[in-house]
């Protein structure tokens, strides 16, 4: 009787440690999933903000003649620039900007806006459905020596009407179309952009002697978080943009 329970209580202790063990085996497999979906989440979002730090410098060079590796400033010139565009379309050629008491003169070519928005934004496409109406139209044509008939929208008739070979407007017919339209979703970059996503450190921004111009990831030594007490979250340095090349292109 004594060994039908122990024998009991082994099966009973076999089960539980089947259990955890079959627990612990999905905890090792999704956890370190999760961590990597987690690190490349970092490293992509860190490379967005270097990418868009690295595009306001190149707006800057653009407005006052060279980089600025005060990032702060360069992201508040450009912005206040696209906004006083905004506002004002003539705002463009040389102007003065003031910005918290102080002021910057600006070369703002034609077309600014669209570039800026089209750089900071995100290329959607959309269904639009377009009502509209489609005109018959018999015309003479020329070339056949008879009379064709031609079918355009209402918008192009006016320059069908004084047509010495229109003969006849047939008929009017309303109509539903659906058309493919492109857009940018724009967004304003901020000075958050200016730091690591992960450390919260500054992003590197060097001016080189020669000109160029480049910004990089703060992480130097390999940045390290327990997560579950046996697992890590790890991120090795982000990347760099130098003279518009990207490091994690090179690989």
């Amino acid at each position: 009787m004594m060994d039908e329970k122990i024998q009991k209580r082994y099966g009973d202790l076999l089960e539980v440690l089947m259990v955890l063990a079959f627990i612990f085996l999905v905890i090792s497999i999704y956890v370190p999933v999760e961590i990597w979906k987690e690190e490349d989440y970092y490293a992509n979002k860190s490379r967005f903000y270097m990418e868009n730090v690295y595009q306001i410098e190149q707006f800057y060079k653009e407005l006052l003649g060279d980089y600025n590796v005060d990032g702060s400033t360069a992201v508040q010139v450009v912005d206040a620039v696209r906004d006083s565009l905004m506002a004002d379309s003539t705002f463009l050629d040389e102007q003065t900007l003031y910005l918290k008491s102080k002021s910057f003169t600006v070369n703002v070519p034609e077309g600014f806006d669209a570039e800026f928005d089209t750089t900071f934004g995100f290329r959607k496409t959309r269904r639009d459905t377009i009502q509209d109406t489609t005109v018959t139209l018999l015309l003479y044509d020329v070339s056949i020596n008879r009379i064709d008939t031609v079918y355009i929208q209402k918008r192009e008739l006016k320059k069908y009407q004084n047509d010495p070979n229109l003969r006849e407007i047939v008929a009017e017919t309303p109509m539903e179309r659906v058309e493919a339209v492109t857009y940018y979703d724009t967004y304003m970059p901020d000075t958050n952009m200016l730091y690591c996503p992960l450390t919260g450190k500054p992003f590197d921004l060097n001016l080189s002697e020669d000109g160029s111009f480049r910004i990089a990831s703060p992480i130097v030594d390999e940045y390290r978080e327990r997560r579950y007490g046996i697992f890590s979250f790890k991120a090795s340095n982000h990347g760099y943009i130098e003279d518009g090349v990207k490091s994690w292109d090179k690989r």
